[in-house]
């Protein structure tokens, strides 16, 4: 349009000079310099209405009309300016509009058939030019046509060499974006094939593009998370937006790769998907393609997952000291009123008029009763000092089979009082071990203790022991009242009984099972229970001959006397380690 405009400018201002040296134009004349200054009228219409196709199709008509006003004044169809009704539709090509080009084409065969027409009716002017002239204007005439032509296809060319460029400078920075953003971009068929997938993708899962086009994204979808990504893809062919979750394997690395005992490695990635084109995807008879956009979101996952885990811990530690207090509202309430109670009447004996045997009797209840108190503040007291680190072991050699018969001897009178046949298997032959004497007696006496406890009268708990080349087995064995499969799952845990709380037929703290599992475990042994409901409990506990002490580093060693929280804290961050050391 530029040059166009430049020749109107220019024939704008030269028409009162040709006014002035030619005199009166003629028809003709007239015609040719309204057809020059036509593409300025044209650029005022495009400026003010912005029909860039309703301009070109003026430009066509006042082309045509100036060619069939020249056409007809100079012989009509035979006339040199009849070969410019070719250049019509080649100018209106430019407008990169079908509309345009057909009805320009149209135009200029509805000219040529004028042109016929009125030849072939006798209607043209007189005074025809002479053979020589023709030839000459006809001459000229081609040479324009072919030359304005030529400037149309320069044009032409410069607009798509333009367009070529935009094209690509848009490419390159779409491409820029999808091979430095995070986000994997990739383009699914209906079925969830792939047919594209941006470079992102080898970075999160560690493999080359090309493999993951077709099905190879969905090979790498977790088994379970396959059918809601189907149906998220699904979903969105047919028109509507989509989010999902789900787990796609990554590769591992190079390192890994080659050692081939490496882990499978799931991450979670959430996925947004949506149709490339919203009206097909609306039309059920039509099959649409569906864009998506994936991000890795394990991080987040993660975080999810320890806050449930946090969650559960402190629902679980809530629970614990729910079943705490009212263990210990039972267990030392019951105790002191006793022993407030039998205090109170020996100090009025003078108006009770108590006997001596009277007196014996509520001291010894009250005897009792403190032994009862000390017995369970001393069991908070250890399991205390095992949580702390601050419960050493004093290792020496000791016979096991003697500080086994004397624990039993113990619990023999309350065995018999509960109707409990207490037997006991200990080979003459049993080594001497090394370990905590006082350690291994409390071990016993809590097993055979709770063993007697959950007996019902006319059963039997058994104590046997046996030694290997390395360690010492001591297994007790009842017949009482079992442990369930959910109950067995938490055995062990400071606090925790078996049952409910308000249903429980037998006193205790619950620590007694957390107290041997503690002391087991600092002699470096295993403890294992075998119990089914009604039909009794196994309590099998290996400790080795030879107590080796762990080789605690200095730090070690300072971190054992710190609370269990910030213990474990500073053992999960080496970093705050070192700086402790």
């Amino acid at each position: 349009m530029a040059p166009r405009l430049l020749g109107s400018l220019a024939a704008f201002a030269a028409f009162p000079v040709y006014l002035v040296l030619r005199g009166a134009p003629s028809a003709i004349e007239v015609a040719a310099f309204a057809w020059l200054i036509a593409p300025i009228l044209l650029s005022w219409f495009l400026s003010r209405t912005g029909r860039y196709e309703g301009a070109h199709v003026l430009s066509s008509l006042a082309l045509a009309g100036l060619i069939m006003a020249i056409a007809v004044t100079t012989g009509g169809i035979e006339s040199f300016a009849a070969i410019w009704l070719v250049v019509v539709p080649l100018e209106a090509a430019l407008s990169a509009s079908r509309r345009v080009a057909a009805f320009a084409s149209l135009l200029a065969l509805s000219c040529v058939g004028l042109l016929i027409l009125i030849s072939q009716l006798g209607w043209l002017p007189g005074g025809g030019l002479g053979a020589a002239e023709r030839g000459v204007m006809m001459a000229l005439g081609v040479t324009s046509a072919t030359l304005y032509a030529a400037g149309l296809a320069f044009g032409a060319e410069s607009l798509a060499r333009t367009s070529v460029t935009l094209l690509s400078r848009e490419e390159e920075r779409y491409r820029l974006l999808a091979r430095n953003m995070s986000d994997v971009i990739s383009r699914h068929q209906r079925n969830g094939a792939v047919q594209f997938v941006s470079p992102a993708a080898e970075a999160m899962l560690g493999m080359p593009v090309a493999q993951l086009l077709g099905h190879g994204l969905f090979d790498r979808v977790h088994v379970a998370d396959r059918p809601a990504y189907l149906t998220a893809l699904s979903d969105a062919a047919r028109g509507d937006v989509r989010s999902v979750e789900f787990r796609l394997r990554r590769e591992p690395a190079g390192s890994e790769r080659g050692q081939g005992n490496y882990q499978v490695d799931f991450i979670w990635v959430e996925m947004r998907c949506r149709p490339l084109d919203q009206d097909l995807g609306r039309d059920p008879s039509r099959e649409a393609e569906v864009v998506a956009v994936m991000r890795d979101v394990t991080d987040r996952k993660l975080s999810e997952q320890a806050l449930d885990q946090a969650r559960s811990a402190a629902e679980a530690a809530d629970a614990a000291k729910t079943r705490f207090l009212a263990t210990m509202s039972h267990e030392l309430r019951t105790p002191l009123n006793a022993i407030i109670g039998f205090s109170e009447m020996i100090a009025q004996e003078q108006t009770l008029m108590l006997a001596a045997g009277q007196r014996k009797e509520y001291a010894e209840l009250i005897n009792a009763s403190g032994q009862h108190l000390l017995s369970v503040v001393n069991g908070i007291l250890d399991m205390s000092k095992m949580e702390s680190g601050n419960f050493e072991i004093s290792a020496e050699p000791f016979a096991p089979r003697a500080s086994l018969l004397h624990c039993c001897n113990l619990l023999a009178l309350k065995a018999r009082e509960n109707g409990v046949d207490l037997i006991t298997d200990a080979p003459q032959d049993l080594p001497v071990m090394t370990g905590d004497p006082r350690a291994f007696k409390q071990i016993v006496l809590n097993l055979v203790s709770n063993a007697v406890k959950f007996t019902e009268r006319g059963g039997q708990v058994t104590v046997s022991a046996s030694a290997s080349a390395s360690q010492l087995t001591l297994r007790v064995s009842d017949t009482g009242v079992g442990i369930a499969p959910d109950d067995l799952k938490r055995i062990g845990a400071p606090f925790f009984q078996c049952g409910k709380t308000y249903e429980r037929r037998h006193e205790g703290t619950g620590l007694g099972l957390s107290i041997v599992k503690s002391l087991v475990a600092l002699h470096l042994g295993e403890l294992t229970v075998q119990s089914k409901l009604g039909e009794g409990t196994a309590v099998i506990v290996k400790l080795p001959l030879v107590y080796a002490p762990p080789q605690a580093k200095p730090t070690e060693s300072k971190i054992a006397t710190l609370t269990p929280p910030l213990r474990q804290e500073i053992q999960d961050q080496p970093a705050l380690v070192k700086k402790s050391a």
